[in-house]
């Protein structure tokens, strides 16, 4: 496959199997000699920007959770350099391999700094000046990432699973329960649409993994449904972050002190989605969506399903076609932007799901 883009409906229709197809050639990849500096990195260092960003929150719980010294920092924090990290191996994430900002983090990478480039899209200017690349197969995507993003999640797991020693790993039936939990949250979401699809803003509260589920829910929801939208750690939010509550979309991801916070939020009036793998009863202003106990990592991208969902069926509530970007920024990407990636717009409000 080329890369190409389509839409996201056509994205959400298509993961399931695309994730199969990308956990297989990951594991191929990462079994074979070319990977081996990547594979005996003991201090990773892992930088995106975006959508890569919020991603890096799971590996990087992961490998903490293993003793492996880690973090994620944003690429445009180490253009110029490396230096105050330490770290023997930067591994890079951009689906494209055009992000500005992470080209310049490799370019200045410390001397003797092993340089791993995690990938969609090869080849790419990033893969150019990586030591290792792992990619994803030049999965077709559309340009709010649906593909792109659970597969690199996908990929960053399998990554942590190859540094932490980890025997196998829990993709195996990724497709059956992408499919499941899409069925799932196209019925939540249809109760809540209309409500949600009138707030003024949004707040996503997670904690651990989930927070990359967080942060990439309140980029769709800026990017495809033009609602303002932040992404917060649990305890964070109870020291004052939560005061702010008012028409507005809370999204709650989580199984322990999450449940208790959804409640209080639905319980003062305020719209809340919980998706958790507990037992949690809908109520007045409480809808939930009830994941199935897995890893973590595999948790994520059934939270991002979720949320794909949610933002497709709020765009078209509001209607705003979900590939009509507003800005067109030229200097973050390298070689300027590709005009083709606006000219997806197949999409229509009519044709979403479960209205």
């Amino acid at each position: 496959m080329s890369g190409s883009r389509i839409t996201f409906l056509q994205g959400q229709a298509e993961q399931g199997a695309a994730l199969a197809r990308i956990a297989a050639r990951v594991r191929t990849r990462l079994g074979s000699p070319e990977t081996a500096a990547l594979r005996s990195a003991r201090r990773p260092l892992f930088t995106g920007i975006g959508a890569s960003y919020a991603a890096l929150a799971v590996p990087v719980q992961q490998l903490r959770e293993a003793g492996i010294v880690t973090q994620r920092v944003l690429s445009s924090e180490i253009e110029t350099g490396t230096a105050g990290f330490d770290t023997d191996c930067l591994i890079a994430v951009s689906q494209g391999g055009r992000s500005s900002e992470t080209l310049a983090a490799f370019q200045c990478a410390a001397p003797g700094t092993t340089k791993a480039a995690l990938l969609n899209v090869v080849p790419s200017p990033l893969g150019d000046l990586a030591d290792v690349t792992v990619d994803l197969g030049n999965e077709s995507d559309s340009y709010a990432s649906t593909i792109g993003y659970t597969g690199t999640v996908v990929a960053l797991d399998l990554i942590a699973g190859v540094l932490a020693g980890r025997d196998g790993d829990p993709w195996g039936d990724i497709a059956e329960q992408t499919t499941a939990v899409h069925r799932q949250a196209a019925e939540a979401v249809a109760r809540l649409r209309v409500r949600g699809a009138r707030c003024i803003a949004s707040d996503g509260v997670a904690a651990g993994a989930s927070r990359a589920s967080a942060e990439e829910g309140a980029l769709l929801l800026r990017e495809v449904v033009r609602m303002t939208a932040a992404a917060s750690a649990t305890r964070n939010y109870l020291h004052g972050e939560m005061e702010s509550a008012g028409n507005t979309l809370h999204l709650v991801y989580g199984d322990g002190r999450e449940v208790e916070l959804a409640r209080s939020l639905a319980g003062a009036g305020h719209l809340t989605l919980l998706i958790t793998t507990a037992e949690a009863a809908p109520a007045e202003n409480l809808f939930t969506v009830r994941l199935p106990r897995t890893a973590d990592a595999v948790r994520v991208v059934l939270e991002t399903v979720v949320l794909q969902e949610l933002v497709a069926q709020l765009s078209a509530e509001r209607g705003v076609p979900i590939e009509s970007f507003v800005f067109a920024n030229d200097d973050t990407k390298e070689g300027g932007l590709d005009m083709s990636d606006f000219e997806v717009a197949a999409y229509s409000p009519a044709a979403s799901p479960a209205v």
